[in-house]
């Protein structure tokens, strides 16, 4: 019998929900293409079209105005594009001349290295200690843009809740000062989905992206959320059939997008549940971290965070070292976001943050989702139990 593990990194990936599972097989059995005419296409494209209405409902937005794309990575890069275009009304639309691009410092890498502005035409929006951004920094930025360049438009993304802290963002408070000075605002909301109530509209941004493995869904399947329609781009990645309303050519991944719905509607139904019985587990997690080692650090601590999150670091323990030692015992977490390389790089978001480089050399991040339970976090406190004592008893000997 295989020793119990305890999967601590669902921020990385959550494990596929049985109803997403049960959906991508039906939809494999489904054989027309949905922009075929006939019976099975019809049957294909209605299929897709209910999982729109489910993955629309997530996040309070109208089916009309999602988009299937492979993942959150490509929903940011096809965004974050100096080719955006505002459309009034249905009628002709006008270019955006959108000159600048702001993003949080803090952002993932896709929209930090992703975009598809001039590296001269990007800037950083910084944040606090607690890794919040600087809103009095972005709407003096903004002003000083448009004081600047006259008519042009600046596109802002700042997203919704961390991802290795768990930090929310004030992306209401941001999009009302972006566009009070005439611009558009979007946000990542790829960790934030399904953990916290998202509401496009609510939020004021014009854009969110999505990604469905990040909710229980498939991987490989994300989205591009419009909070209304006026929103279209001159320079599409890619051009082709015209499917998704001409954002997005090729055939659509049907049983990746009916599996997204599927987990889209399971994660919509559970969240008030869900998100406070992962809260009660987080913060029994960093009780117990702090009663072994009251000198450690957890990043994001004073301000509202996802419940599943918690980012911490213990001095004189390195995060690559923890990692190894804590999968050999059983527990599986991250030193933050994943890296296609597998190596353990230093946090961007922890430099943001102005935490010692010292101390963030320790970070790990505990993510937790819809299959953790008590007993995880107990595998995992008495893991890290055992690596606090080792280390302490370094310590002595060195001093000895």
């Amino acid at each position: 019998m295989a020793a119990r593990r305890a999967y601590l990194d669902h921020n990385a990936t959550t494990p596929v929900r049985p109803e997403a599972v049960e959906a991508v097989a039906h939809a494999l059995t489904l054989p027309g293409n949905p922009s075929s005419v006939h019976g099975e296409g019809r049957a294909a494209r209605g299929a897709m079209e209910q999982a729109r209405e489910q993955v629309a409902a997530l996040v309070g937005a109208k089916a009309a105005n999602i988009v299937f794309t492979s993942g959150g990575t490509e929903a940011n890069v096809t965004v974050l594009s100096p080719g955006l275009m505002d459309c009034d009304g249905g009628r002709d639309c006008v270019r955006v001349p959108a000159s600048l691009l702001l993003h949080s410092a803090s952002e993932h890498a896709c929209v930090r290295d992703g975009h598809r502005f001039a590296a001269g035409s990007a800037e950083e929006i910084p944040v606090d200690g607690d890794g919040l951004v600087d809103l009095v920094w972005l709407e003096a930025r903004l002003a000083r843009f448009a004081a600047e360049m006259p008519g042009a438009r600046a596109l802002v993304s700042i997203h919704l809740a961390n991802n290795e802290t768990g930090v929310i963002q004030p992306v209401a408070e941001a999009a009302v000062i972006v566009h009070r000075h005439g611009g558009l605002l979007h946000s990542d909301a790829v960790q934030a989905a399904g953990k916290i109530p998202v509401d496009i509209v609510a939020l004021g941004a014009d854009a969110l992206t999505l990604s469905a493995h990040k909710i229980g869904g498939p991987k490989g399947i994300g989205a591009i959320v419009f909070r209304t329609g006026a929103l279209e781009l001159a320079d599409k990645p890619m051009l082709g059939g015209g499917q998704e309303r001409g954002w997005r050519a090729g055939t659509e991944n049907l049983p990746g997008i009916i599996g997204f719905g599927a987990a889209a509607e399971t994660a919509r139904k559970a969240l008030g549940e869900e998100a406070a019985r992962l809260a009660v587990l987080r913060d029994r997690l960093e009780a117990g971290l702090l009663a072994l080692a009251p000198e450690t650090a957890i990043f994001g601590r004073p301000v509202e965070r996802l419940p599943n999150t918690s980012a911490f670091a213990t001095p004189g323990l390195k995060a690559e070292t923890l990692l190894i030692k804590l999968d050999l015992m059983g527990a599986a977490l991250s030193s933050g976001s994943a890296c296609s390389s597998g190596k353990v790089k230093r946090s961007h978001v922890l430099d943001a943050m102005k935490i010692d480089p010292a101390m963030s050399a320790g970070a790990l991040r505990a993510s937790l989702g819809w299959t953790t339970c008590e007993a995880d976090i107990d595998l995992f406190l008495a893991a890290y139990e055992e690596l606090v004592a080792a280390q302490a008893d370094r310590g002595a000997r060195a001093a000895a």
